[in-house]
C-alpha cells in the first residue's frame, strides 16, 4: 500500500512540476468560462497569442445569456415637476447590448516573480468595442494541455456618455461595461 501510494504522489507531482502555464514567443492559450457582472451572466471566450517571453495578445469575446431584463425595473415614473408623472418602460437588452470583442495585451509576471510554471499571473489592458479597460488574471494548468483560469476586468473609460442614451436605456449601457469576473477553463492550443 505504502508503494502504491507513492507512486501515485510521485506521478501526480510530476504532472503538476512539469506544466507550463505561459512559455512565451508562440504559446496559443484558449479559455471558455462564466462571465459574471451585475444584472447578467454570460459565456466568454479568450485567445492569447505569445510574442515574447513576458508579452502576449489576444481576443475576448463575451456574450451575455442570462440578462435579468430589469425584473425589479420594469418601469419607473419621472416626475413632471407639476405633480404628475410620465411611466417610462424599460426595452429589452439587444444584440448589441449583449455582445462585447475586446483586443487585449497581457504582461506575463509568473517568471519574472519566480512564481511556478504552472501557475502565470498576467494584468493587462483592454481596447473593446465598449471601453478602453484593464484585467488581471491568472492561470494554473494541472496538465500539458488543461488548466483553470480567472480574471477580474475593469474599464477605465467608456466610449459613450449617458447623454448618448435615452432614460430607458441607461441600464443597458451598463452590460459588458463594468466590473465583471470570469471564470473558467483554459486550454494550451
Amino acid at each position: 500500500m505504502k508503494y502504491l501510494f507513492t507512486v501515485i504522489t510521485c506521478m501526480i507531482s510530476s504532472i503538476i512540476i512539469s506544466q507550463i502555464a505561459y512559455s512565451g514567443p508562440g504559446d496559443i492559450k484558449f479559455g471558455v468560462g462564466a462571465n459574471i457582472q451585475s444584472e447578467a451572466t454570460g459565456i466568454t471566450t479568450t485567445v492569447d497569442y505569445g510574442l515574447g517571453e513576458n508579452i502576449s495578445i489576444g481576443l475576448r469575446g463575451t456574450y451575455l445569456l442570462g440578462v435579468d431584463e430589469y425584473s425589479n425595473l420594469n418601469a419607473f415614473t419621472i416626475d413632471n415637476g407639476d405633480g404628475s408623472g410620465t411611466i417610462v418602460f424599460f426595452e429589452d437588452p439587444k444584440f448589441t447590448d449583449r455582445f462585447d470583442l475586446r483586443a487585449r495585451f497581457n504582461a506575463h509576471l509568473s517568471n519574472v516573480l519566480n512564481i511556478s510554471e504552472a501557475f502565470d499571473l498576467y494584468p493587462g489592458l483592454d481596447l473593446g468595442l465598449k471601453n478602453f479597460g484593464t484585467h488581471v488574471g491568472a492561470r494554473y494548468f494541472f496538465t500539458d494541455g488543461i488548466g483553470v483560469f480567472t480574471e477580474l476586468n475593469l474599464p477605465i473609460a467608456r466610449y459613450k456618455n449617458d447623454d448618448d442614451y435615452e432614460i430607458q436605456q441607461t441600464l443597458r449601457k451598463e452590460l459588458n461595461n463594468q466590473f465583471n469576473i470570469t471564470i473558467g477553463a483554459s486550454f494550451n492550443i
